[in-house]
């Protein structure tokens, strides 16, 4: 994020039913499938989604007896719940191919721990995670506003509220920054599917008083910055109006741009894939140094070998707003937490069936839940913290 004080910043979202994200819902929750029966499992599961038709593609390592058949039947199942039943997407009726096959032994060979050999990454790669304090979530505010106004929406349609409201939609929120704070929106786009006969001033009239409701006192866009369904009209969408693939959304799935991405996806992996386990500790360990009060801002890179334990690396940016030394924390952090794979989800808990709720409105910025789900967003650490640094 920049280091001015004064700017503009956008960051944007997209719902469930975003082609891309319906993608990515059917890979987590195929990876829940195999979790829940067999939480040592291995997943690397990719979904492509176009016009009444669904390939699975990936290689596994589960539990015996789990055949193509329920696969299958999991990828309707999260398509009906994202709630597609229309003439060119209809979870009843989309063909559903499904050519995933076992893990490679050469991998598996590598990542699994024997003798004296704990268990390695997944994959080489570089993780970030980052907070800051611009929400009481300790998340970017045009990102966090961004979800939470496509959050809004899906509630509303889901409830029969705005039943007009079909599932593919995108938002984008831009922000203005007073002396590195956000202080209003200066434009705000929403794009959403909804029903035939519809008009571009009736789907404005329907959204409008989501986004007021979402936004904070006095962070409204003025009406001339407010863009509902610029083209005009939007019926089909979904996988019908454009293919969709797992992965493609991983600035929406993270910070929007407000700080690094390593460039891996997180959706359709298991926890020992450290693109998503090292990815959420990155971001555990970062919103645990801003909430203990050490610093405004925090941006972590971790780096890892393939069939290594060990991070290759460690790294903690303060962006000048610490109270304390980077140096020191890169020293204590990993003593708080192991950062090997399996340390990691041991530590939080990741060989759980929690997935399938991560694959819309962002993994980082969610409320930690009572069965473990998104337990990288936990502030457990701060006590430990306090006591090390003041």
């Amino acid at each position: 994020m920049s280091s001015r004080k004064n700017y503009i910043f956008t960051s944007e979202s997209v719902s469930e039913g975003h082609p891309d994200k319906v993608c990515d819902r059917i890979s987590d929750s195929i990876v829940d499938l195999y979790l829940s029966k067999a939480p040592e499992a291995r997943i690397a599961l990719e979904t492509l989604a176009t016009t009444n038709r669904v390939v699975l593609a990936g290689e596994v390592r589960g539990p015996e007896g789990l055949g193509h058949e329920e696969l299958i039947e999991t990828a309707r199942l999260a398509v009906k719940d994202i709630g597609y039943e229309q003439e060119g997407f209809d979870w009843r009726k989309m063909h559903v191919e499904c050519l995933v096959h076992a893990q490679s032994a050469d991998i598996a060979m590598g990542v699994d721990a024997h003798g004296n050999k704990d268990e390695g990454a997944g994959d080489q790669g570089i993780m970030f995670g980052y907070a800051c304090r611009e929400t009481e979530e300790l998340m970017p505010a045009p990102i966090y506003y961004s979800h939470r106004i496509l959050k809004a929406l899906s509630d509303a349609r889901r409830s029969g509220k705005a039943k007009e409201l079909l599932p593919d939609a995108k938002s984008q929120v831009t922000l203005q920054y007073e002396d590195g704070k956000p202080v209003r929106a200066t434009k705000i786009v929403v794009s959403t599917q909804h029903i035939e006969g519809l008009e571009a001033r009736d789907v404005r009239g329907i959204v409008k008083p989501y986004i007021e409701k979402t936004m904070p006192q006095g962070w409204m866009c003025p009406d001339d910055g407010l863009f509902v369904n610029p083209t005009g009209r939007f019926v089909i969408g979904g996988p019908d109006g454009d293919t969709g693939l797992t992965g493609r959304k991983i600035i929406v799935d993270t910070y929007g741009g407000a700080a690094p991405h390593g460039g891996g996806a997180f959706s359709g992996k298991d926890p020992t894939k450290v693109d998503r386990s090292a990815a959420y500790a990155a971001r555990y360990l970062a919103k645990n140094v801003v909430a203990a009060g050490l610093a405004e801002r925090c941006t972590i890179q971790i780096a890892y070998a393939i069939g290594v334990a060990d991070p290759m690396s460690f790294y903690v940016d303060l962006h000048g707003s610490g109270h304390v030394d980077e140096a020191k924390l890169e020293d204590v952090l990993p003593q708080m937490m192991s950062l090997k794979p399996r340390g990691i989800r041991e530590h939080l808990g990741l060989n759980r069936p929690i997935y399938a709720r991560t694959s819309a409105y962002g993994h980082f910025g969610r409320a930690a839940e009572a069965d473990g789900g998104f337990s990288w967003e936990k502030t457990d650490l701060v006590p430990g913290l306090k006591r090390h640094f003041h």
